[in-house]
């Protein structure tokens, strides 16, 4: 019994081990195929699995059903204008359409165009465009297709309604035949209201009446017959057309009306009569009662010349108060006559404006000498000029400045007195001799003797303001009497000077000049210029120009710029993905500038010394690798900038337009005199540095116009096509130097300002744009300054400008003082 029980229990072992290999072998390995019909199941199943494995990998299984793929609700992004007065709504006021001819382009229209234009806000001439042709001096034509004359309103009506519906409160439609006195028709718009349905003008004759004008009659206002006036304003109402000859005036609202029914304004123009298919038009779009010469209180009024001729009875018509007082006159055949009549209506709008203004002074004096303060009115002198903003610090003050009748003195902490420029000499003697006049003017009995003392100073708020202590003799009182006087030039008029569209996305090629002595100065630049540059991908391009000496060699080994090239090569390897690289270029040196380098051109803030001209010879090589449409920017090994620098760079080179020439902040050797605390990210102030003027190695400007000025004074500054025109360049072969003519050009800044072109300058300091490496790298090696009391400033005094300052006068002040007391105390006290 007992073996058959053991074999038993072996075959029940045996089945088991069979059993679980077979249900194993035929088991999907994939649970969720069992499943697949039930997902709440299978989600429980994979959360399961997931808790026993113990953060093993698994596919998540997402339910997609019954859920909207696409947001309900797509959110729109709000688009807002570029300008505050397209969101507000506000338009210009007044838009001049005239119909003209091809004949009448040159003459009629011209003379419209030269006495109208500068005073309205928008002006366009209508031909055929049949008969436009190139040559015609006006470009502001537009020209239809369509050469039937009936429709030829229709279709500026149209054209105005596309392109300028939005743009302009009202529209003046006239003849090549009509002189618009724009300023008094803009004045009397202006008191209009914008939110009614206005067709304005004279009202055709035959609908009230005859015609005025005529020696007998003049140019009277026409008489009005009764009507009712649309909208809640008050106006005179009639049953014709206003006609097109004197002018017709349509608000945007007509017009936006007239677009809607143009085809049945097409469809009933009968005739050539442009007045009445306006007129027609205009009633039935805006359903309009007719023509108003009269609108909210105001009366828009024409002058008709019936037999006048304006060349032989202008005296007679100027004595007519409706012509003086009228905003059109019709019609002028002559051109002549256009300008005849501006001129004179500009003399009566002078003399207007200067009696309006002698009544204000009047009214403004009377309220001065009342009751009330000054204080109180705010009236100041002069009358119409504010007063000077309040200082936020002390450091925002403007100083008054001494001068007198030739130089001035201690215009700036860098010059005690400096001869006046001719300009400036001018306008101290212009001043001098207004004040004198004025004075003896007021009483006679003061005689002119001399000036005494004078100051001025510039306010952008007000202008230029001088104070004058004059010295008068009264031959009444026989005695000398010192007078006081306040003149002020104001600030007329502002002018905004438009520029072309520039953007930051410009490429800059940077030119690095670098002589044999400044290696040291320019590894450190690379190493700024691929931090601030080629790490961030800007787009910009620098190329190394290198200058050898004529006897060094430039090959091997022994090349002196050979740590630089192997720079080169390994920052653009780095970057060679980005499109960011360094190039270098290598010019040889003339033997007359091949000599051993003085120390104490070290002194000269110009990475050039005293050879600035070696710019020129930079610049001129090196473009022949860059290209004519580039961007360019010399610089100077010496220097270091932000990122900031280079837009600043892009927005203000401008192609064709402007130059820039940035003043660069040259930092202290704070680490060597110990007078300030070494920073080089600090903010700019008087005791880390200063803004150097007299520095122009930085500057940028385009390859086109940089050649375009080269060529026009390449007879006062040969131009460089090979090393060996350098020497001259710099005017240092046996003929002598060049003969400056109209001032010397000592560096590219002044090239484009003695060119004859239209290029603008800028120059303007910029703080991020730090120079000042040179000498402290030089000053690292002389830690006791032996070397450095050896050297001294070039003479004359003009080039002391020049030179480089490692303190400001308050820091080497405090330190004479400091450095005297001590002194005076280590030696004995005498008895």
């Amino acid at each position: 019994m007992g073996a058959k029980f053991n074999l038993g229990r072996n075959h029940y072992l045996l089945l088991g081990f069979v059993c679980g290999f077979l249900f194993s072998y035929y088991s999907p390995q994939d649970y969720t195929e069992i499943v697949t019909e039930c997902p709440e199941v299978t989600e429980h199943t994979n959360k399961l699995n997931g808790l026993d494995g113990h953060g093993s990998e698994f596919e998540p299984q997402l339910n997609l059903e019954q859920k909207p793929m696409i947001a309900k609700k797509v959110v729109k992004n709000i688009v807002r204008p570029r300008y505050y007065y397209t969101e507000l709504g506000i338009r210009e006021k007044l838009f001049l359409g005239v119909l003209t001819t091809t004949e009448n382009i040159d003459s009629l229209a011209t003379a419209i165009n030269r006495t109208a234009a500068h005073l309205v806000n928008k002006i366009k001439f209508f031909i055929h465009a049949e008969s436009m042709k190139s040559n015609f001096q006006l470009k502001n034509i537009v020209g239809f297709t369509d050469t039937r004359e009936n429709l030829r309103p229709f279709h500026m009506l149209k054209f105005l309604a596309d392109n300028y519906l939005d743009e302009y409160d009202y529209f003046l439609l006239v003849t090549d035949t009509t002189y618009v006195n724009a300023r008094t028709l803009r004045s009397q718009l202006e008191h209009l209201s914008v939110t009614m349905d206005v067709y304005m003008g004279r009202p055709l004759a035959g609908a009230n009446g005859p015609e005025e004008g005529g020696p007998g009659t003049g140019g009277e206002s026409p008489s009005s017959s009764s009507g009712s006036s649309t909208g809640t304003g008050t106006g005179t109402g009639t049953s014709g057309y206003c006609d097109l000859n004197a002018g017709i005036i349509l608000s945007s609202g007509v017009i936006r009306k007239v677009r809607a029914n143009l085809d049945w304004c097409v469809r009933n123009a009968l005739g050539d009569d442009h007045s009445h298919n306006i007129g027609k038009c205009v009633k039935y779009s805006a359903k309009l009662d007719g023509c108003h010469d009269r609108w909210q209180g105001i009366a828009v009024s024409s002058y008709r010349l019936s037999s006048f001729k304006i060349y032989r009875d202008f005296h007679l018509i100027a004595k007519e108060p409706a012509f003086n007082g009228a905003s059109t006159v019709f019609p002028v055949t002559v051109a002549d006559d256009f300008y005849l009549l501006h001129a004179y209506f500009s003399r009566v709008h002078l003399e207007t404006n200067n009696e309006r203004k002698r009544q204000l002074q009047e009214e403004a004096l009377q309220i001065a000498g009342g009751a009330l303060p000054n204080d109180v009115l705010e009236v100041r002198w002069p009358l119409g000029v504010p007063r000077t903003s309040p200082p936020e610090s002390r450091h925002d003050i403007i100083k008054w400045t001494t001068l007198n009748l030739t130089h001035i003195f201690m215009r700036n902490t860098e010059e005690n007195v400096r001869r006046l420029s001719a300009v400036d000499e001018q306008d101290i003697r212009n001043v001098l001799n207004k004040t004198v006049t004025e004075a003896t003017r007021n009483q006679p009995d003061a005689e002119y003797r001399g000036l005494h003392s004078a100051y001025k100073r510039f306010d952008a708020v007000r202008g230029m303001e001088y104070r004058l202590l004059l010295n008068f003799y009264d031959r009444k009182r026989k005695r000398m009497r010192t007078r006081s006087f306040e003149v002020i030039k104001p600030i007329s008029l502002i002018e905004i000077v438009p520029s072309p569209y520039v953007t930051e996305s410009t490429r800059v090629a940077i030119l690095l000049p670098v002589l044999e002595h400044q290696v040291q100065e320019t590894e450190q630049f690379l190493e700024s210029y691929e931090r601030t540059c080629m790490d961030s991908q800007d787009n910009t391009f620098l190329m190394l120009i290198f200058f050898y000496r004529a006897d060094t060699p430039s090959k091997g080994d022994e090349d002196v710029f050979l740590p630089l090239k192997n720079i080169a090569l390994a920052v653009t390897e780095k970057h060679k993905q980005d499109g960011s690289r360094v190039a270098w270029v290598s010019i040889r040196l003339p033997p007359e500038l091949s000599g051993k380098f003085d120390d104490n051109h070290r002194y000269y803030s110009s990475m050039y010394g005293q050879h600035g001209r070696l710019a020129f010879a930079a610049v001129d090589l090196a473009l022949r690798k860059i290209g004519l449409e580039s961007l360019v920017m010399l610089c100077s090994n010496a220097a270091t900038f932000r990122s900031d620098f280079l837009n600043r760079v892009r927005m203000n080179t401008i192609q064709g337009f402007q130059v820039f020439s940035p003043i660069g902040f040259n930092m202290y050797p704070c680490e060597w005199t110990g007078l300030c605390k070494p920073c080089e990210n600090c903010d700019v102030g008087q005791g880390i540095g200063y803004f150097d003027r007299h520095n122009y190695d930085v500057v940028s400007f385009y390859s086109n116009d940089y050649v375009a000025v080269r060529k026009e004074l390449e007879s006062r500054l040969p131009i460089v096509r090979s090393d060996r025109d350098i020497v001259n360049l710099l005017g240092t072969n046996a003929t002598g130097p060049v003969p400056p003519t109209g001032g010397p050009l000592t560096n590219i800044v002044q090239l484009f300002l003695q060119a004859n072109t239209d290029l603008h300058v800028l120059r303007a300091i910029e703080p991020n744009l730090r120079l000042g490496s040179s000498i402290r790298n030089f000053l690292a090696t002389d830690p006791n300054g032996e070397r450095f009391a050896r050297l001294s400033c070039p003479e004359p005094d003009d080039n002391r400008q020049q030179c480089i300052r490692i303190a400001s006068k308050k820091q080497i002040g405090d330190l004479l003082v400091q450095y005297s007391k001590q002194r005076t105390e280590s030696q004995p006290t005498r008895r």
